[in-house]
């Protein structure tokens, strides 16, 4: 249950404003087979849904015994990412509309992503989303990428905003985690892969458990209002 006033609200970029996940699921079967492996499928991919490409690419290159560097993997996967960011990345419309009936009543927003911020500047200009927004930051940008709470306390941060009055809004379960992590309040929206849900998901102060299949702006809007 909320305790504090929401001052500001902090939004997740991938799966939760605009529908990147498919992209970046070709992106890395991409980046894979330049190293001969061809079985990352759908399931594989599940679990780094949410987290920062440094982490993911660490783990991929342990676990495939991958010779290149981290840094080199990420630079890899952007580039086909962003071939196809830049062709297709659809907006959640409703999503667009809760962010327009956020800025009309002055609530300070931010974006605290797990992408590079190259990925992030050429999303947010291509979807023209990046006016909504009084801080931009990246995982990059900090030590530690979700669950830790840092990209969201950075957030907080920039906009001079106590991290109790902040409301972190949110697709993934490491998302949610790194919000609760953070001492914010939470909105999770899971995305539609998310079939049998994580038991982090029930830590989140709103669960829409249908996803964007149940989120509506205006509703939204009207809880959040609830506790301004």
């Amino acid at each position: 249950m909320i305790k504090c006033k929401i001052r500001a609200v902090i939004f997740d970029l991938d799966g939760t404003l605009v529908d990147s996940e498919p992209n970046y699921y070709e992106a890395d079967k991409k980046m894979l087979s330049q190293y001969g492996i061809t079985d990352f499928d759908l399931a594989a991919k599940k679990k780094y849904v949410g987290i920062g490409a440094k982490e993911m690419m660490e783990d991929i290159k342990r676990q495939y015994h991958i010779p290149d560097s981290v840094e080199t993997l990420v630079t890899l996967k952007n580039k086909y990412y962003l071939e196809l960011a830049r062709a297709n990345t659809p907006v959640f419309t409703e999503m667009k509309m809760l962010l327009e009936l956020l800025e009309k009543e002055q609530y300070p927003l931010a974006l605290a992503s797990g992408s590079s911020p190259q990925v992030i500047d050429i999303v947010l200009g291509g979807a023209e989303l990046r006016k909504y927004f009084k801080v931009v930051i990246s995982a990059e940008e900090v030590d530690r990428g979700k669950p830790a709470p840092d990209i969201f306390l950075e957030a907080a941060r920039q906009l001079s905003i106590a991290s109790e009055h902040c409301l972190v809004v949110e697709d993934s379960r490491y998302g949610v985690e790194a919000a609760k992590n953070a001492g914010m309040s939470c909105i999770a929206i899971p995305y539609p892969d998310e079939k049998t849900l994580h038991s982090s998901y029930l830590n989140a102060d709103l669960l829409l458990k249908n996803g964007m299949e149940e989120f509506s702006a205006e509703k939204t809007f009207n809880w959040i209002k609830t506790f301004s």
